[in-house]
């Protein structure tokens, strides 16, 4: 049997390994198109940083390690057509000489592709001029040249999400004079604004210039750098830097499967089910080009590195002829930015009222360890419930650096995943010793507060 894996990011080097992993005789293709196979993508803001050195340092798997699994690596390769009827995929590598490749089961893990929001010029633009994506370890290596070459003492960055808030550390760590422009009305959209502008004031505390409510409509090279023309409040604005990042978001890469006949759906990515299937015969797909299967919303379109991992680990069984199915994701995500740390799980308010849910959403906030202790901080946290049935819905925690608002995140998303009621997390059994924690956890404390808005007669002992 031969398997053929497209991608070498998280899905498709998932798929491969679990392949190998469960039939050491069942031969594996992995088609990559370029030449850093395995390569933590999540990690390319601490290159820059310089909390990670050498790049080399990235790669979760070297390529011998890969090799070694006994799976064959085709660097430097472009998947450019897919032919069902035959099972042959086509393919282009770095000179542009076409060839095919045999398969008996296919699994397309593409990813997804930088957006650029409509913005005017960046079609026209590159690194070249100063302006840069960061996507991949290509477009990693093309923002340190320019930093080494020219030494720009001034950076826009466009997009605080997460990999730019990350950036906006990394640059301000290099010394350099960051302009974030963000078009929502605070950082981090992903959170409440009541969460996400304590963000934005650990932004401003390390001299990043921070413009919410801001639309990017365009980038022009000048004679003095780069302008980047922009509307904040119904005014047009400009600003000026020598370089500017635009990490603005992704959008599925799904023309490969397109092309063979996939269907689209939420957010235009691939449909899958959850068996990790395309519909098209022999073909499986996995990772940030295809719908997630969530286990509060449904079927949605939520890229996540966790979540095309897992993907990518039950394609490369079922190809097998295996039975694993994705048991769905609740959206679990964290970022550091500076010293503080924000996180959520789950449903904000507004989507779990779009899902059909009866959402209430509480504030709150507990200390990290009990305060006797020296160094107790807060965590601030928003807990959204079911007000009928009780069920948790979703829960957002900013924190300072040290306060584990990462792992107490998972704590909900834990539960969120076995379908616990708010109530239901004072029942969890957490540890606790005065310097860690308390009698009662601080994600306990929050969902206490929660209970006791929903039913202020409910006392808790």
């Amino acid at each position: 049997m031969h398997l053929v894996a497209i991608g070498g990011s998280d899905a498709g080097i998932s798929a491969a390994l679990r392949a190998r992993e469960l039939d050491p005789t069942v031969d594996v293709t992995v088609v990559v198109a370029d030449a850093y196979p395995n390569y933590s993508i999540c990690g390319i803001p601490y290159y820059f940083s310089g909390d990670v050195h050498p790049w080399q340092s990235l790669a979760h798997r070297t390529h011998a390690d890969l090799e070694a699994t006994g799976m064959q690596l085709r660097l430097d390769t472009l998947a450019t057509e897919i032919d069902v009827a035959s099972r042959r995929l086509g393919v282009v590598d770095a000179t542009g000489r076409p060839s095919v490749i045999r398969y008996d089961e296919l699994i397309v893990g593409t990813g997804a592709l930088p957006q650029h929001a409509g913005i005017v010029g960046l079609d026209d633009l590159g690194p070249a001029d100063g302006v840069h994506v960061l996507h991949s370890m290509g477009d990693t290596f093309a923002l340190d040249d320019d930093l080494i070459r020219r030494e720009p003492r001034t950076a826009i960055i466009i997009g605080a999400g997460y990999v730019g808030l990350e950036m906006a550390e990394g640059f301000s760590g290099r010394g350099i004079h960051v302009t974030q422009l963000q078009r929502g009305p605070e950082v981090l959209s992903t959170l409440d604004p009541e969460l996400s502008s304590i963000v934005r004031a650990e932004l401003v505390a390390h001299g990043i210039d921070v413009h919410t409510g801001t639309t990017v409509r365009a980038v022009e090279k000048t004679a003095g750098g780069l302008a980047v023309h922009a509307e904040q409040e119904g005014r047009a604005v400009i600003h000026s830097a020598e370089l500017v990042l635009v990490v603005v978001g992704v959008r599925p890469n799904t023309a490969l499967l397109e092309q063979a006949g996939a269907a689209l759906g939420a957010g235009r990515a691939v449909v899958v089910d959850e068996w990790m299937r395309t519909g098209i015969p022999h073909v499986f797909a996995a990772g940030d080009g295809v719908v997630t299967h969530h286990r509060l919303l449904g079927v949605t379109y939520l890229p996540l590195g966790t979540t095309a991992h897992k993907q990518g680990r039950i394609a490369g069984e079922n190809a097998l002829g295996g039975s694993a199915r994705f048991a769905g994701s609740v959206g679990t995500q964290v970022v550091k930015v500076f010293d503080t740390v924000a996180a959520r799980t789950g449903l904000r308010d507004h989507e779990a009222a779009a899902a059909g849910f009866a959402p209430r959403t509480v504030e709150s906030a507990a200390d990290d360890h009990k305060r006797y202790y020296p160094g107790a901080q807060p965590i601030g946290f928003r807990i959204t419930g079911d007000h009928q049935t009780g069920r948790l819905l979703g829960a957002q925690l900013v924190g300072r650096l040290g306060t584990e608002t990462a792992k107490r995140v998972d704590t909900y998303a834990t539960a969120l995943f076995a379908g616990l009621t708010v109530d239901q997390v004072s029942d969890l059994d957490l540890s606790y010793t005065p310097p860690l924690g308390s009698p009662w956890d601080a994600v306990q404390n929050a969902t206490q507060a929660w209970s006791r808005a929903r039913s202020p007669l409910t006392v808790t002992i």
